[in-house]
């Protein structure tokens, strides 16, 4: 019986030299990739880098000519403000005076209505120490036996405006506990232009607004959730 034989082939040197060059040449590939996307990775980091920078160059010339802008804006307000004081430097002074002669002597029946009852109304009053400094001024000053009213009188109401009158108020309040006055002291605000804000800021600190309405005027007493504000006797 036969046995059959099986002939190994052993690799021509030819054959290994063409496999070691497909090698070498498969890892020179390999080699030009890796370095092609380090060079690409590099290439997107400079980018990267690139871009951060203008981006922050951009972020930083927006923000300046934001600053720019509102430097500009005050300023044309502040022009507007100044052309404003210069056209109308005495309204105020003649707001004064349609105050002493028009509001003024309307302004006790205009509280009465309201059920406060003062029976005396002055203006332009001066509180002096006793070297004849001035302590403070009131624009508008009514009194009864048991109250007093004082009203601050503006062109245009500012929340600035209601909050100095409150610190008025209380300068009013203590000296009159000094002089061993015992009334109770109320405020107002009056203005020929009061915005929404402004006057339920002042209502809702506890003063009335008095504003023009028509040829005559309205007061507005805190009330709902507000409450009129009442300086005591220490």
């Amino acid at each position: 019986m036969e046995t059959a034989q099986h002939r190994v082939e052993h690799p021509t040197f030819e054959t290994v030299w063409a496999a070691l060059q497909e090698v070498s040449e498969r890892q020179k590939e390999t080699d030009r990739l890796i370095k092609e996307y380090a060079e690409q990775q590099k290439e997107d980091a400079k980018q990267w880098a690139k871009q951060r920078e203008e981006d922050s160059r951009q972020m930083k010339e927006d923000a300046d000519r934001r600053a720019k802008q509102r430097d500009e804006d005050y300023r044309r307000m502040k022009e507007r403000a100044d052309q404003f004081d210069k056209r109308f430097g005495s309204f105020t002074n003649r707001f004064g005076e349609m105050v002493e002669h028009m509001v003024l002597p309307n302004m006790l029946k205009g509280f009465r209505a309201l059920g406060i009852v003062f029976d005396k109304a002055y203006n332009n009053a001066k509180i002096e120490d006793a070297n004849g400094r001035i302590l403070f001024e009131t624009d508008i000053t009514l009194e009864s036996g048991d109250k007093v009213m004082i009203v601050e009188v503006k062109t245009k109401l500012d929340v600035e405006d209601v909050t100095e009158h409150i610190k008025h108020m209380e300068k009013v309040r203590a000296y009159a506990d000094k002089k061993g006055d015992k009334r109770i002291y109320l405020g107002a605000v009056a203005a020929m232009i009061i915005y929404g804000n402004e006057r339920i800021f002042a209502l809702k600190n506890g003063f009335y607004v008095i504003e023009p309405s028509g040829e005559t005027f309205d007061i507005t007493p805190p009330q709902g959730i507000y409450f009129p504000r009442e300086w005591l006797p220490a």
